[in-house]
């Protein structure tokens, strides 16, 4: 083995969040008795890197170190976690052991080792791929990884296979393979499929319509077997394929919850999310010891269904406030706070009651007036309040069932109406579910018969100032839909009949 001068120093990332850190990986080697430590707040999956890093020197041809062998991950203050540090340790290893040349000056390495010495793919690439091209550095990743971080355009990224593969490029010259980037996609939607499925329901209809134009949050209140959750999955494929920006937000956040594929990196549906109320709080909203994005996070520019959402428990619905008013999760930790976007179309269904069946007709309610109350206060008025669209969903009878379906296909009015609100604010991202101040009040004047009835409203049915806000969204996208520029009195008078009711369902 080779006398030593310095330790050895390469480059590798971490992602916190939705940040990427850079972390520098120091090798030392000295003489004594044979001992492989790893220190600078690992956790058990980078200290289990000592015997893949092991196993992977000597299976590609080289000689593991036989005396004290230190490795510190720096900087030393916040915990790293995961087994992308693998492939770092092993060529700072054999870089300080003189059996590889140092030229890795402005490379980031990331990857995780086979015994063999391969390189397997890791998660959190893209917000690596995006902090490196920030930096003008070059990123050198997994073979199967190479097409996600090439979804960052001009960044420059080399790819390898093996840990040898790297090692003959620094002894020889010989290039790695490029990686072309990507195009971009949008997703080709074919026929609808639940869409046409759904018999009756035609106020329904019209609210899901609505609430995929302005990306509104919904509430669904009916029986079981009503059709919520058909009416939830029919409203997902009426959105529109995400634009270019979108998509690589939505596949940032997949990309750290390890859920993009190597053969489809880009993610160009709008996702359609849906959790079960035993769910932690964690996984609905995000968090962990080191912060994950949560179920709201992950349906980012999509939708996020709950049902049975009073079975939810008082902690995962309060969590759930922030986000639905500012697009936004926030998850505060000892080492630092962190913001997940959650721009997401909540649609909730619930049942009237524990029984379901308050104010059917059909079949009779075995819940008692205080019952219905206490069941339906688990909803507070805040929570209520920030859903834009409240919609009865009722029992289909059986002359509804013998009917055919709609075939009308409401996804090219939807496109239009989302093109004409981009082109308004000039954001591709902001839907009319989030204007907020000066954009509100551009966008949602009201003239003086507007103005009346929604004087009227406020003091006979005592809404708060975000219900306010709220309605006026919600007209904003019926007047879209209808082609009209300024919202009129039918158009408020519709958005006022979707506000939730003080009492949900009358027993």
């Amino acid at each position: 083995m080779t006398s030593l001068i310095m330790p050895a120093v390469v480059t590798s990332a971490a992602v916190f969040g939705l940040t990427a850190r850079l972390v520098t990986v120091e090798a030392d080697v000295h003489r004594g008795l044979p001992a492989f430590n790893i220190v600078g707040l690992p956790d058990s999956a980078i200290q289990e890197a000592r015997e893949r890093v092991r196993s992977a020197i000597k299976n590609s041809g080289f000689v593991f170190p036989a005396g004290r062998v230190t490795i510190n991950l720096s900087p030393a203050d916040w915990r790293k976690e995961g087994s992308a540090f693998d492939l770092p340790v092993a060529i700072a290893l054999l870089i300080t052991t003189g059996q590889i040349p140092d030229q890795l000056a402005r490379t980031v390495l990331i990857g995780e080792l086979s015994l063999t010495g391969g390189i397997r793919p890791v998660i959190g690439v893209l917000p690596i791929a995006e902090y490196v091209r920030r930096l003008g550095w070059t990123l050198l990743v997994p073979q199967a990884n190479a097409t996600e971080a090439k979804l960052i355009s001009g960044g420059q990224v080399q790819t390898a296979g093996c840990l040898s593969d790297i090692a003959e490029h620094l002894l020889t010259g010989k290039p790695l393979p490029a990686v072309p980037t990507p195009p971009h996609q949008a997703q080709l939607k074919t026929s609808l499929t639940w869409w046409p499925t759904i018999r009756g329901q035609l106020q329904a209809k019209r609210a899901m319509i609505i609430a995929a134009a302005g990306h509104h949050n919904v509430l669904m209140v009916g029986p079981p077997g009503a059709g919520k959750t058909l009416l939830a999955k029919a409203t997902a494929e009426l959105l529109p394929s995400l634009s270019e920006l979108e998509a690589l937000a939505v596949t940032k956040i997949h990309s750290v919850a390890g859920l993009v594929r190597a053969d489809q990196p880009l993610i160009t549906a709008r996702p359609f999310r849906q959790t079960h109320h035993t769910a932690s709080v964690a996984s609905l909203i995000g968090g962990g010891r080191i912060p994950r994005p949560g179920e709201i996070s992950l349906a980012h520019h999509g939708v996020l269904f709950l049902d049975e959402f009073t079975e939810f428990s008082r902690d995962h619905l309060e969590a759930l406030r922030q986000p639905l008013e500012d697009g936004i999760v926030t998850v505060n930790r000892v080492a630092g706070s962190c913001q997940f976007p959650a721009q997401t179309m909540i649609m909730a269904a619930m049942n009237p009651c524990s029984c379901g069946y308050a104010g059917d007709g059909q079949r009779s309610c075995t819940c008692s007036a205080s019952q219905i109350a206490r069941y339906q206060r688990r909803l507070s008025g805040p929570l209520l309040d920030r859903f834009d669209v409240f919609v009865q969903v009722p029992r289909v009878n059986a002359d509804e069932l013998e009917t055919t379906g709609d075939n009308q296909d409401p996804r090219r009015q939807i496109k239009s109406v989302r093109d004409r609100q981009h082109r308004r604010k000039q954001l591709p991202d902001l839907p009319n579910s989030r204007l907020t101040g000066i954009t509100l009040e551009k966008f949602c004047q009201l003239q003086t018969a507007e103005r009346q009835l929604m004087h009227q409203a406020m003091e006979r049915l005592r809404f708060s100032m975000r219900a306010y806000h709220r309605i006026l969204r919600v007209s904003r996208t019926i007047a879209d839909l209808a082609g009209q520029r300024q919202i009129t009195t039918a158009h408020l008078a519709e958005a006022l009949q979707y506000r939730p009711p003080a009492t949900l369902v009358t027993p």
